[in-house]
């Protein structure tokens, strides 16, 4: 098999032979077809998350299982997979149907190794840092857990499916899970990339009335009023956009953040009705210190955190999919292939924000 190498931290990748370390009795080997490159990988790239090298990152991958362990019972070889974030499924948050929250999620998503400290991956008798985000998915194949592994149905398009794992999850779970809003009610997103894109969607399948949309890239503007926006904003247009959102469509009932910056936090909840309530997802770095004003809060307003769209992936990649299959959620919009050995084209793109969504098809490493 052959992974995209993560040797030294904001350094190219390369395309490299590895190995699996065993398939242990919980895991499922999936030879991938589509990966989606999201902006925590991006994070791991820069050094911005301590995960040990050489590693391999990747944490939207969508395959056709290959191996399944002695214990696996729920897939079998064959078998179409979207694979997510891993989690117990045995603390309390999981069991509370809250799995993002999982008391295990940094172990088990973030540190490079299975929960016993083996790598899933080798290079010879050298071990190669997997397990980011329970699969590792840059590559022709990923080792993953039961857990995470999500079956879909074969009459879907495999190599497009790979973002519902996070990005898409992450913005619509926001919405649909955490905000509910209610048809008729307004909604603002900050940020416009595939998270807050999948966040104008889910607030259109909601039946928002009023949907801001807000992000100094005149391109993803447009594609936001395609995908349902109402109105749109370039921030570096407007002296001040709070006055300028409440001047066209009052107050909003609930703002979605993706971005992570503290001024634009700030905005997002300073243009709030009370009571109302702004979700914050954008990741900068895990140390990210915001202020706000308290009295902003006093009068009813809520700031909340959302990880993964506090979703079950097992329930709400399917919904997700429901949702596109009726129309209703056109997440496929926003991808463009690149073969896997175009990958650090493909992460020049995205970081550009040429490119929304880049999917990596390893079609061109399998022949």
């Amino acid at each position: 098999m052959k992974s995209a190498l993560l040797r030294e931290y904001d350094g190219p990748l390369t395309i490299e032979d590895v190995e699996p370390n065993g398939i242990q009795a919980d895991e499922v080997l999936v030879r991938i077809v589509g990966v989606g490159l999201c902006h925590t990988d991006l994070t791991a790239i820069k050094g911005d998350v301590p995960l040990p090298l050489p590693a391999v990152i990747g944490h939207e991958g969508a395959g056709v299982i290959e191996a399944v362990g002695d214990e696996v019972t729920t897939l079998a070889v064959g078998d179409h997979v979207v694979l997510s974030f891993d989690s117990c499924r045995e603390c309390a948050a999981c069991k509370s149907g809250h799995p993002a929250y999982c008391q295990l999620f940094a172990a088990m998503n973030y540190f490079g190794t299975r929960l016993d400290g083996s790598p899933t991956l080798q290079q010879g008798s050298d071990d190669v840092h997997g397990s980011w985000f329970g699969q590792s998915s840059f590559g022709t194949h990923a080792v993953a857990s039961a857990r995470n592994a999500v079956k879909v149905d074969k009459d879907l398009p495999l190599e497009l499916l790979g973002p519902l794992g996070c990005g898409l999850l992450t913005g619509a779970g926001a919405v649909l899970n955490v905000l509910r809003p209610q048809p008729g009610q307004s909604i603002g997103v900050w940020g416009l990339g595939t998270v807050g894109l999948a966040a104008v969607m889910a607030a259109k399948a909601a039946g928002c009335e009023t949907i801001v949309a807000v992000d100094m890239n005149f391109d993803r503007l447009a594609i936001a009023k395609e995908l349902g926006a109402t109105h749109v904003f370039d921030p570096t247009e407007h002296t001040d956009l709070v006055w300028e959102i409440s001047e066209q469509v009052g107050g909003l009932d609930y703002t979605v953040e993706a971005v992570g910056l503290g001024s634009v936090i700030r905005q997002a909840l300073e243009t709030l009705r009370s009571p109302g309530t702004c979700a914050t997802l954008g990741l900068q770095t895990l140390e990210n210190e915001i202020t706000v004003d308290q009295g902003h809060l006093l009068i009813g307003r809520t700031l909340t955190g959302v990880i993964e769209g506090d979703a079950d992936p097992h329930t709400f990649i399917p919904e997700l999919i429901e949702l596109w299959r009726a129309g209703k959620f056109p997440f496929d919009k926003l991808i463009q292939t690149f073969p896997l050995n175009k990958i650090n084209d493909a992460i020049d793109s995205f970081r550009s924000g040429l490119v929304v969504k880049p999917v990596l098809l390893t079609v061109e490493e399998t022949k």
